[in-house]
């Protein structure tokens, strides 16, 4: 029996079983023949399953459920399930966008890469130009350009993977996992496609309001930081400046995020000191992009930390 090309691996808690449909119906409507897919649905323990509204649908997706354990062990047992050459994740409130996906597709056809990077939007256009880069290692990709952390960004060959996994129990765990699968990859093409339409909605995790189950996750982004910062220091040197790049950059993130908390000084003071026990802070003088040289700057005082303590609250009210 033939391999599929790709394993759609989907992810599915607690959401209208229409927005699933929806995802599903966005895979299906792509130009690949029915062995050349394979969609797994992974429900990870939802209240109401959406097994009535699957039915439709036939053979043509995989339908598991279990026990609810969080989106890294859904995904991981999507992982464990994929029998695809190569494998893309989706959540399941968002689609895949036809014209876009397609192009990704036939990269994969043509240049037998183990990654294609591709971009997201808010709301589909009707560019057909695309820019696509050369192949590359994973590894000069991060040393020279900032990526995203999301695992629905890209697709991936399965055979990089080997015992790689979403760490279970953690919020952004795609922090952890993409950079350290883009190590393995000899062989990546970005492309600034806009192939994934992310739908956020009010009340899902990423747009939840509490300032308290914010800072939690954030402490999530901070381990996932520090187990990040040990690795590097053990890989040889273009891997090692490539994650030191990336480790850097999620370090500036996560001090911005929680000063547009608008957290107490003395609570940002702390978290600094943490970072310095960790040799993570100061941040590296590297001139990896603007924003980063201008932040780095300015939270290496306490000068500049006021700054930034009354200027990052404001420029996100006018977002």
């Amino acid at each position: 029996m033939e391999k599929p090309l790709i394993s759609f691996i989907i992810a599915y808690y607690e959401l209208p079983a229409r927005m699933l449909c929806e995802c599903i119906d966005s895979i299906l409507a792509l130009s690949l023949r029915a062995f050349e897919r394979e969609i797994i649905v992974i429900d990870d323990g939802s209240a109401n399953a959406p097994m009535g509204e699957l039915t439709k649908y036939g053979e043509d997706i995989i339908y598991i459920r279990q026990a609810h354990k969080g989106l890294s062990v859904a995904r991981n047992t999507g992982i464990q399930m994929a029998t695809g050459t190569y494998l893309q994740f989706v959540d399941s409130d968002d689609k895949l966008i036809r014209p876009s996906y397609e192009h990704c597709i036939d990269l994969i056809r043509f240049n037998a890469p183990e990654m294609v990077m591709f971009d997201f939007t808010h709301k589909p256009s009707d560019n057909p130009n695309y820019t696509d880069s050369e192949l590359q290692k994973g590894s000069n990709l991060m040393r020279h350009q900032n990526i995203r952390g999301t695992a629905c960004g890209y697709l991936f060959a399965r055979s990089i993977l080997g015992n790689l996994r979403f760490t279970p129990g953690i919020c952004h765990e795609d922090e952890e996992f993409t950079p350290l699968l883009l190590l393995r990859a000899e062989k990546v093409i970005w492309t600034d496609a806009q192939a994934y339409l992310y739908q956020q909605r009010q009340g899902s995790i990423s747009t939840e309001n509490h300032i308290r189950q914010r800072l939690g996750r954030l402490e999530d982004v901070k381990s996932i930081i520090m187990r990040l910062s040990v690795q590097a220091d053990r890989l040889p040197i273009d891997d090692r400046s490539a994650l030191q790049r990336r480790v850097a950059q999620l370090t500036m993130d996560y001090l911005y995020q929680i000063i547009r908390l608008k957290s107490p000084r003395h609570y940002i003071e702390r978290k600094i000191e943490e970072l310095r026990q960790a040799g993570l802070y100061p941040l590296p003088n590297q001139d990896y992009t603007s924003k980063y040289v201008w932040f780095r700057r300015l939270i290496s005082t306490q000068a500049g930390r006021s700054v930034l303590t009354h200027l990052i609250p404001l420029l996100s009210k006018e977002r």
